[in-house]
């Protein structure tokens, strides 16, 4: 179906069009309609024009008002204090454009015109190390980014670069050949996240000491690392037997997490080595790049060190090694010339904006980005404790990852099995799951990804305020009515007058559309959490206000069942798009 368009773009269109023909210089004028309190919409862009045709405000807006026609949208424009007009639209005009979107599998939500291809990189753990808080962010913040902007018909690449490469594999790959049974298996079965993480987790605790203590065993790590630099072939397959253990790792965590991580988007740093070379070698020959004391390094005019000297990015070091950045830059060439990427999109820790915003800039003057081909981080702070400290157990180690996921289920389940009347051990034990893991979700996403936010598991299971547990509660209350409804069905009727509560709910799902578009642009989740958080409160009101099944007669009866079911599918798409589970019962 065709997207429909928003209650606000019709009034904008009758606007422009009254505009026009009242002051036909004014033809271009945005007439800046917004949401209002004092009626349904506020157009204040006569004030801006007036000024410009040295005109008085309020004669223009009343020129204007009596230029448009008379119409079914638009009920009453009042010309209001130095020239707003405050707009109010009619009843069936609301109605009217819900039951389009009613009719739409989208919703009416329409598709980007001007779509590309998009290479989100999220989800970015180490092999052989444990993931732990500050691991969260990156995969919930990328995971609803694919989602929102897949939705929004962009075509999108995920990539999860994992860091799979480097000096410490030398240390783990000699003990390996010197303790060839460390990373077996207890059984044939199926091998848990757990067991192996714990056998990854003690290799390396027993081969970092090993390093430490014993110095042949350090020159035999050493030498390891360039056996695997050069590509010989039992040095790779011992490698690959690490990338292999960790895999096992994260997908037990990411399918904890309810994310779909495909082993084909697992693209570590390993997988760019074969451009390093040449990736330098173009930097250089094109001037990009040049030799200072022996290191490749690119210069940059307000990137200074304390001492006020430039800080370079060092794309090769002096004793030929390569570092992060040369990694990244061959990332962006394969996305961009392999992939066909038009926009790259990078989430990753704020504290890495500076080595991001040089690596971009390299990628521009190399010719790689440009103005058809953009790079964006989206930087997002730190995860804190309820002190407001970076988040730490007791001991000040970090936080595994699993712990948090597995505690949050734990809240949620009591809170679940406090409010089941008719779930079995197994729907708790599942709507747990859904409920637990969509908090720690929802509250990471409601945040604006640039700030820091507290990690406080009470309130992200609480009932009450803006939490993912609310809005869930609000879609089992709704399914239930539905549910309950018997021979009544959900039909929109457009001769019928809304009250004030229905009027706000219908004005609010009507702008879903827009607020999608909006998100995916800015790539501002917490907008979309925002949304969300509105339209449950908007129901919230208009069930307290007034009654569904009760209604006075058969229409409104039908009528109210029809904002109800909109509403369970706005909030269950929008859910959806952030990645959390809706369950029907709770």
């Amino acid at each position: 179906m065709a997207s429909v368009p928003s209650l606000a773009s019709t009034v904008q269109q009758r606007l422009a069009d009254g505009l026009s023909a009242a002051l036909p210089d004014a033809a271009s004028a945005d007439p800046l309609l917004r949401r209002s309190d004092r009626a349904d919409f506020q157009a204040n862009g006569i004030l801006a024009l007036a000024k410009q045709l040295k005109g008085n405000p309020r004669e223009l807006a009343t020129k204007v008002v009596e230029a448009i026609p008379a119409n079914d949208v638009l009920k009453e424009i009042e010309v209001s204090g130095p020239g707003f007009l405050n707009i109010t639209v009619t009843d069936a005009a609301i109605i009217d454009t819900l039951a389009a979107r009613a009719a739409d599998a989208r919703l009416g939500v329409p598709f980007n015109e001007s779509a590309g291809t998009t290479v989100i990189d999220y989800a970015q753990p180490n092999v052989a190390k444990e993931m732990h808080v500050g691991h969260l962010r990156s995969a919930v913040i990328g995971a609803a980014m694919v989602e929102i902007l897949e939705f929004t018909g962009e075509t999108v690449v995920r990539r999860h670069h994992i860091g799979d490469w480097g000096t410490q594999f030398g240390m783990l790959i000699q003990y390996l050949i010197e303790h060839p049974h460390e990373l077996d298996h207890s059984s044939e079965a199926e091998v848990s996240g757990e067991e192996a993480m714990s056998n990854l987790n003690r290799l390396y605790k027993a081969s970092r000491a090993l390093f430490d203590s014993d110095e042949e065993f350090k020159t035999r790590a050493r030498a390891r690392v360039v056996d695997l630099q050069a590509g010989d072939e039992e040095t790779l397959a011992l490698w690959q037997r690490f990338v292999d253990e960790s895999k096992i790792y994260f997908y037990s965590v990411f399918d904890k997490l309810d994310m779909d991580i495909r082993d084909a988007d697992v693209v570590g740093e390993s997988g760019y080595n074969d451009m390093l070379v040449e990736t330098c070698r173009i930097l250089e020959e094109s001037g990009v790049a040049v030799r200072s004391e022996g290191a490749l390094c690119v210069f940059f005019d307000d990137v200074k060190g304390p001492d006020g000297n430039p800080t370079p990015l060092i794309v090769q070091k002096s004793d030929g090694g390569f570092g992060y950045a040369a990694t990244d830059l061959s990332a962006i060439r394969d996305r961009v010339q392999n992939l066909k990427a038009t926009s790259l999109l990078y989430v990753v820790d704020a504290r890495q904006s500076l080595h991001f915003k040089m690596v971009f800039e390299t990628a521009r003057r190399a010719g790689w980005l440009n103005d058809e081909v953009k790079a964006v981080q989206l930087a997002f702070g730190t995860v804190l404790g309820k002190d407001g400290k970076p988040f730490k157990t007791r001991e000040g180690e970090t936080v595994r990852l699993v712990d948090l996921l597995d505690e949050a289920i734990d809240r949620a389940s009591a809170v679940v099995r406090e409010k089941a009347q008719d779930l079995t051990e197994a729907e708790i034990a599942e709507r747990g799951a859904q409920v637990g893991i969509g908090a720690v979700k929802y509250a990471d996403l409601s945040t604006s990804a640039a700030r820091d936010y507290k990690f406080d598991l009470d309130q992200m299971v609480s009932l009450n305020g803006d939490t993912s547990v609310y809005l869930q509660y609000a879609y089992a209350r709704i399914q239930s009515i539905l549910r309950k409804a018997g021979d009544a069905k959900p039909v929109a009727h457009r001769e019928l007058s809304l009250a004030a509560s229905e009027r706000a709910l219908g004005l609010h799902l009507d702008g879903f559309g827009e607020l999608i578009a909006e998100t995916a642009a800015e790539y501002a989740p917490h907008k979309l959490a925002a949304y969300l958080y509105q339209l449950a409160s908007h129901y919230t009101t208009f069930y307290s206000e007034c009654p569904v099944l009760k209604a006075d007669t058969a229409e409104q009866v039908e009528n109210r069942l029809f904002l109800c079911e909109l509403t369970a599918r706005t909030l269950h798409q929008g859910m959806a798009l952030l990645g959390i589970r809706t369950p029907e019962r709770l």
